[in-house]
Parts: structure tokens; sequence; C-alpha cells
């Protein structure tokens, strides 16, 4: 028996979770990229991923924590290691005007259950693509709305299973960052604080600012959203427009011809493809500006030496 079988065999005993192995990670991911991943666990509650996690972090394998897959880019050649996938998290409390939320659910789902219990200050996030786990590990955020104006506390648990909770200021939310990038800690659970409002205007806000997404941003192809941080008293868009790379491909990988701030998948795409073209946005870009624009989504498995720098 293999010593990955056996590590199967004993995550196979932990109750409350769900193994798959061989798992295409482009059937997981919004970019719809990325080759096989060796083992895929699904923990059905935060005391089985405490467990798992204890238990992964005596081996040697390697592991990451997968959400809704929004800002990942899985190499093409897939995954030697363990994906802990969060997705079964995502039971909801409502009391009064704060929402207790498991981070597996998506924050689009979440802004509707704020809606129906009429509480207002979510809308901005209706909209974004990936779970509430996501959205707190890059404090997600549009439209002059980001979670670290809701957020009032995080139960995050680390690599040895065990919990702790983090309140908003140490938690330190910043611009696509927060300590949970710094530190080996999950996420498994947030309280966010809203304030009392009127189902229709919240509703009527959601529209609106959905249709500002559609009209804008190319929601018809699978992408990672927006491929690079927004640079200083700048925007990445307007600087990959303005070194002509709008609409430049290659292979299936294009930058879009709506929005050049987002590079699309147009069909088959390989995460190979993707990166390149990522690299030769950015050279071109700093070639025009001088800006080395930094990537936003992250990389799972083998990627170039080039992207690790600056990224």
């Amino acid at each position: 028996m293999t010593v990955r079988h056996i590590i199967t065999k004993k995550l196979e005993k932990i109750n409350s979770l769900n193994l798959k192995e061989n798992v295409r990670m482009k059937d997981y991911t919004s970019f719809k990229v990325g080759g096989k991943a060796d083992l895929l666990i699904t923990p059905q509650n935060k005391k089985s991923l405490a467990k798992a996690l204890k238990f992964i972090s005596h081996t040697n394998i390697p592991f990451f924590v997968l959400g809704s897959g929004s800002n990942i880019i899985v190499s093409d050649k897939g995954y030697r290691g363990i994906v802990v996938h969060l997705e079964d998290l995502n039971k909801v409390e409502i009391k009064n005007n704060q929402i207790i939320a498991q981070t597996g659910i998506s924050l689009s789902n979440l802004a509707n259950k704020a809606k129906e219990a009429k509480l207002t200050g979510l809308e901005f996030a209706s909209g974004i693509p990936g779970s509430l786990g996501g959205a707190l590990f890059m404090n997600a955020g549009a439209y002059g709305g980001e979670m670290k104006d809701v957020v009032e506390s995080v139960l995050a648990v680390n690599y040895k299973g065990d919990f702790q909770k983090i309140d908003a200021e140490t938690l330190n939310l910043s611009y696509r960052d927060s300590l949970l990038q710094k530190e080996n800690l999950i996420a498994v659970e947030a309280t966010i604080t809203l304030e009392h409002g009127e189902k229709e205007k919240i509703s009527s806000k959601m529209k609106e600012l959905n249709k500002k997404r559609k009209l804008k941003q190319p929601l018809d192809w699978p992408s990672a959203g927006s491929i690079f941080k927004r640079p200083k008293n700048d925007y990445a868009g307007r600087l990959i427009e303005k070194a002509g790379m709008k609409g430049y491909n290659i292979g299936d990988a294009q930058v879009s011809k709506k929005h050049a701030g987002f590079i699309i998948n147009k069909g088959q795409a390989t995460a190979k493809e993707i990166k390149e073209l990522i690299e030769t946005v950015r050279n071109k870009v700093y070639e025009k500006s001088g800006i080395h624009l930094e990537i936003e989504p992250k990389f799972i498995g083998e990627i170039p030496e080039t992207l690790k720098k600056g990224d």
C-alpha cells in the first residue's frame, strides 16, 4: 500500500468528511482550467475540518484550501496533494442585525439572505463571485464597499486544528489583504454586523449594482475576475488598454475586449496559456508605463519562475 493510500484510509476514518480521488480541478474553478488533484476532501462541519487539518499537519503532504475557486489558477499538471474544499460549511444564523455565517457560503447567497432579513450593508457583495472565506482572505470589495466595512469578527482554525476568534482590528483587512494571508489560519465563520433597512430598497440597490457589473465586465466567459490588483493612482484596465493589449490572446486565453482588466477563457484555454498571457501583458505594461502590475489570483501547482517575482 502506497503512502497516498495510507493517508486516504486514515482520512476516511474521520466522521463527516467526504473524500474524492483524482479530481479534475477545472470542474472546481471559475476559470475552468486545471489538471487533476490527488485528493479532495470536503468537511461537513467545523469539527471534521479541524480533525483533518490536525492529521494533515503531521504529514508531509501539501494542501490548499478551496472555496468557490473564483480567484485561483490551477496548473494543467494538477496538484500533487490534498484540496480542502469548504463548500459544505455554509450554515447561516441571523440574530437581530448580525449574521453569523460559515465561510463556505457564496457571497451572492449571503447577500440574498441579508436582503430577506431586511439588513442593509452587504449589497456591494451580491455580484462578487466567490465564497465568504475567499472574500475575507482578500478583503473583497466593489462599488465603494469592502468586507472590512461589515465584519465584526472571525472564527479561524490553524493548521494544527485549534480554533481562535479574531476581531476585525486584528484581522487587519486592507486592500486585497488580511491577516489570513500572513498566518496559517483558515476562516471558518464570520460575524457580520449590518443595519436594518427596507427590503425593496436593498433589492433595488442590488439590481442596480449587478446591472453595472454586467455592462462593464465579461461575465459570460470563464475568468478569475480582475487579473491584476489596482496600481497606485491608476487602473490596471486602463494601463493594459494603453499598452495595446486589449483583445490580445494566446490560444483561447484572451484579454477581454469588454474590460481589459480581465483575462477570459474563450473555450479551451489552458493554465499555461493564461500564465503566458499574464506575463506578456505585465511586460508590455511595464515597457509602456514603468508600472509593474501585481497578480490578484493565486497560482496552484507548478508555475513559471518569472511569475513568482513581484506578484
